[in-house]
């Protein structure tokens, strides 16, 4: 071998987007001109949904030393075709590794199965390695003793299941039947594995994406949540017909996402999918082609207390200026619960700390921290709730040097500001935190977060027999599969009680006068 020659092996074997575009091949959707002719198998080009996904992956690779990923996407964004390719560039390139990819249909194990043979079939005979077969969707790279297996979610769920996987692809997991049986099965054979990624277009509440999305989502166990909108698809777009004018919530999305590479090319092809493919169903559309992750669940038909368009747009907006007293919410945890802070000034509200195990010292540091070291910006309040890890965590700050400024919470409390609108305190700071995020007049902007917009539109509500408002509860959110939600109860805690601000951010001093538009509610 010339020292050319092994160069060129070496970065094929290095970068895998390199190697993609020498050495694989795909079928593309449309012909595709080259060398003056439609050719409809073209070399592997990472759009930018999977530049957006390899940059995410090789960032986990490197700071973890493995990836356990989630990737909610639209329909057709080659997903699929991008983790197929990633996994065979790995398992034809090292010795002694098994690779599974486990679908929800034949038919999506047979397409898959020919993608993977597309692959092999037209890579650089330089770095194309031998290979045997077996009877069943199997690859056998001999001389490496490696392997590439597809299968498909069956009724008996054992699939997999004697297998050691070092590299596990899950395709479309929110419709695999029996996903209690698989996550003991084939999950277990890639326990150890050095790559895992489940990807999926949503499904409701299924019982294994879904909640594994939303642990994901909240930065909970090992995997990361990667979301890709569907408005990154060039083919995704058409051209604009004489005399097309955008409707007025078109006009709305394209300000929302226009940062984020949507045009109005993209809305025209979002309004005749609609009419065409969906028979008008938007929802639906949504859950097929979101714009973000917590609108691909919203086809379970579930009448959120704080609606996702208000949500949505608060986390886009970025012309507000923060003013006045500065607010932190704390939730402590609660069970398996996370410990989030939130800050709010004014018409601005930004994340602060997330504590995902009940760590009494970490979060009561966080705290002094926060009143000790924030000077720039410093903290006016704090309101904790004070139910579950809360309590004790209070009892130890609230005699520091600073405590008179932390207020205690009940979530349960009957003692509200209105009395004949709200059942408890806690339907009373939701209320209040609705009416901030649902006021035109004066528009909000809070993090950008698919977490927090996920937590904002999770509560449902109901009214009791006096007509006043009540807020669904952890335990009813938790059997319809929901998680708590921490970073919402956190930002609500900030409209706990009016309050001013202690401190003269222009210099003049600090208003005393404030500790006394205080109550504490126990």
């Amino acid at each position: 071998m010339t020292d050319r020659e092994l160069a060129i092996r070496m970065r094929l074997r290095d970068d895998f987007r390199h190697f993609a575009a020498k050495c694989l091949k795909i079928r593309a959707k449309k012909a595709v001109v080259s060398e003056g002719k439609p050719q409809k198998i073209i070399p592997f080009k990472l759009n930018l949904a999977q530049e957006f996904i390899n940059a995410r992956l090789d960032e986990q690779w490197k700071l973890q030393g493995k990836v356990r990923a989630l990737i909610l996407k639209g329909r057709q964004q080659g997903c699929s075709t991008y983790v197929g390719g990633r996994f065979y560039h790995k398992t034809t390139h090292r010795k002694g590794v098994n690779t599974f990819i486990l679908t929800h249909r034949d038919d999506a194990t047979n397409n898959l199965f020919k993608m993977v043979k597309r692959f092999h079939k037209n890579n650089n005979p330089l770095v194309t390695p031998s290979t045997s077969y077996s009877n069943r969707k199997e690859l056998v790279f001999d001389k490496l003793d490696s392997s590439y297996s597809l299968g498909t979610a069956g009724g008996d769920g054992e699939v997999g299941r004697s297998d050691t996987i070092d590299f596990f692809h899950g395709s479309e997991v929110a419709f695999w039947k029996n996903p209690q049986k698989i996550q003991t099965g084939v999950f277990q054979a890639a326990n150890e594995a050095e790559e895992i990624i489940l990807e999926s277009t949503a499904n409701g509440f299924d019982p294994m994406f879904h909640p594994m999305w939303q642990a994901a989502e909240a930065g909970i166990g090992e995997y990361i949540a990667i979301f890709v909108p569907w408005f990154w698809q060039d083919e995704y777009t058409v051209d604009l017909p004489d005399g097309w004018e955008p409707t007025a919530e078109e006009s709305e999305l394209f300000a929302l996402y226009e940062r984020e590479g949507m045009t109005w090319r993209h809305l025209a092809w979002r309004r005749s999918k609609i009419a065409s493919d969906f028979a008008g169903d938007e929802v639906l559309f949504k859950q097929e082609y979101p714009c973000c992750a917590a609108e691909a669940f919203q086809v379970t038909g579930h009448d959120s207390f704080i609606k996702p368009e208000s949500a949505i747009a608060a986390r886009k907006r970025r012309d507000v200026e923060q003013s006045g007293a500065r607010i932190v919410g704390v939730d402590p945890a609660r069970g398996g619960d996370r410990t989030s802070f939130y800050n709010r000034q004014g018409r601005v509200a930004w994340a602060g700390r997330v504590f995902q195990t009940p760590d009494t010292k970490a979060i009561i540091g966080e705290i002094v921290r926060l009143f000790t070291e924030e000077t720039e910006n410093p903290v006016d309040w704090m309101f904790i709730d004070i139910g579950g890890l809360g309590g004790p965590i209070y009892d130890q700050v609230k005699d520091m040097p600073f405590g008179r400024w932390i207020v205690p919470v009940n979530f349960g409390s009957k003692e509200v500001f209105r009395p004949d609108r709200y059942v408890n305190k806690r339907a009373e700071m939701w209320g209040e935190m609705r009416d901030w995020t649902e006021n035109d007049a004066e528009p909000v902007c809070i993090e950008d977060s698919d977490s927090l917009q996920s937590d904002l539109c999770a509560p449902g509500y109901t009214y009791d027999n006096q007509q006043r408002i009540l807020l669904e509860s952890k335990e009813q959110m938790a059997k319809r599969g929901q998680r708590s939600p921490d970073e919402g109860d956190a930002l609500a805690l900030t409209f706990a009680q009016p309050v001013m601000d202690r401190h003269d951010r222009a210099g003049i001093g600090i208003h005393n006068m404030g500790i006394t538009k205080v109550r504490r509610l126990a």
